[in-house]
């Protein structure tokens, strides 16, 4: 594990605008893990966590051959029948495999998942044959192999079977768990604090006037953060006053790995986040072409990375999905992901203006795309409104209701 460079957001000489593939690949290509590592958790502890090695099988799965179903085992192929073959005593359970050798030319009862005794190869349905007094009657064929698993069908022993950076999920907990996986290595949580910003905005629970407003913004990213597997460190509300806001910041350098504020980032005069940042840290405000989305600020304070949102909460959350969500993946020790998209017809109506990309809360029903009724980044309704958002690239548009439209799902986004 390393610290990011201090200039790791710095961009080049004379770049103005900056189209959101560009601005992704570059922030992208600037980070890498900075947590550290639990080594030896226990894979009840697991979900969610991010794999620090590659895992590789110890044993094979299935270990031995198996049946797939209820029936009867014997060496195949059958392909004369009707045909009449005696049953040994006993049977092949699973946890309770037949240890004898079935003579040739002899069949046994077996039950699903129990090994396929030596001397067998193929198992014959239960519901495919008749039996009476100890004898099989099969009147259809049977390849060699049927109704049987092969030992290391599904993992062979050594296989890898996890990839570094894989995020677990319950199903990955069942495969290191179905070769005898107890423990894993996995980088441990990414801390990510949650600052909000600003005189006009205040807690839940608090007096306000008619000219305040109450966050927003901290109690939904701070439920991102929860909900993409991050410890939270709310670092709560500062004013507009620059000693407020450095110190805020100063607690976030000490105890997290990434700090996310909202509000306070553009070039006026009340904007004390970027202020701070410049004075004390090393900023860079990407103008990136995006709708909502702007002002956006990367920088670098005492050696833990910020990530300016924009204070209005269709913007804030649009960012913190865009851009935030892989970079705190990255950060973490998982993979950058390019959210999964889906081109499906509209049932909206836009003119798009060329020059920057727009991002529209949108949800699906009927096999088509709707778009939230208003584009305003403060309608916090079109949040709860929307299942994911539509992304336009930055050309002119003219879209009609069955235009195909990309849509991405919140699902898309680790959500």
């Amino acid at each position: 594990m390393s610290a990011l460079r201090n200039d790791c957001f710095a961009l080049p000489p004379g770049v103005n605008w900056t189209p959101v593939e560009e601005a992704l690949e570059r922030l992208r290509s600037r980070l890498h893990p900075v947590v550290g590592v639990d080594r030896a958790v226990p894979l009840s502890q697991v979900n969610g966590r991010i794999l620090a090695n590659d895992v590789f099988a110890p044993r094979a799965h299935p270990p031995s051959n198996n049946s797939a179903v209820d029936g009867y085992a014997l060496a195949g192929p059958v392909t004369r029948v009707p045909c009449v073959i005696p049953l040994v005593d006993g049977r092949s359970a699973a946890g309770e495999p037949y240890t004898g050798q079935v003579p040739e030319g002899h069949a046994i009862r077996i039950l699903t998942g129990a090994v396929i005794p030596a001397g067998t190869d193929t198992v014959v349905l239960e519901e495919d044959c008749e039996v009476t007094d100890q004898q099989l009657h099969l009147n259809g064929t049977l390849k060699a192999g049927a109704n049987a698993r092969k030992a290391g069908e599904d993992i062979k022993a050594q296989d890898r079977i996890l990839t570094a950076a894989t995020r677990l999920t319950p199903t990955q907990i069942s495969v290191l768990a179905s070769v005898g996986i107890e423990s894993v290595d996995v980088y441990q949580r990414l801390r990510v604090g949650v600052l909000s910003t600003g005189d006009e905005v205040k807690p839940v629970g608090a007096k306000v006037t008619d000219w305040q407003i109450y966050d927003a913004n901290r109690p939904m990213l701070s439920a991102l953060v929860t909900q993409l597997g991050y410890e939270l460190v709310d670092l709560g509300h500062a004013l507009d006053r620059a000693e407020d806001v450095k110190e805020a910041l100063e607690r976030g350098a000490e105890q997290c790995d990434l700090i996310l504020t909202s509000g306070g980032v553009s070039a006026g005069d009340e904007d004390h986040v970027s202020k701070t940042l410049k004075a004390h840290g090393d900023i860079s405000n990407w103008r990136i072409a995006i709708k909502p989305g702007r002002p956006l600020a990367l920088a670098m304070f005492q050696g833990t990375p910020v990530v300016g949102l924009p204070g209005n909460p269709v913007a804030a959350w649009v960012c913190a999905l865009r851009f935030g969500a892989p970079a705190m993946a990255l950060l973490a020790g998982g993979e950058w992901f390019e959210p999964q998209g889906y081109v499906m017809p509209a049932s909206f109506s836009k003119n798009k203006k060329p020059g920057r990309s727009e991002m529209l809360r949108a949800r699906v029903r009927d096999g088509k795309v709707e778009a939230f009724g208003s584009e305003g980044s403060g309608r916090v309704t079109g949040l709860a409104w929307s299942e994911g958002m539509v992304e336009l690239d930055e050309s002119a548009q003219q879209i009609e209701p069955g235009t195909p439209v990309r849509f991405i799902p919140y699902s898309s986004f680790g959500l």
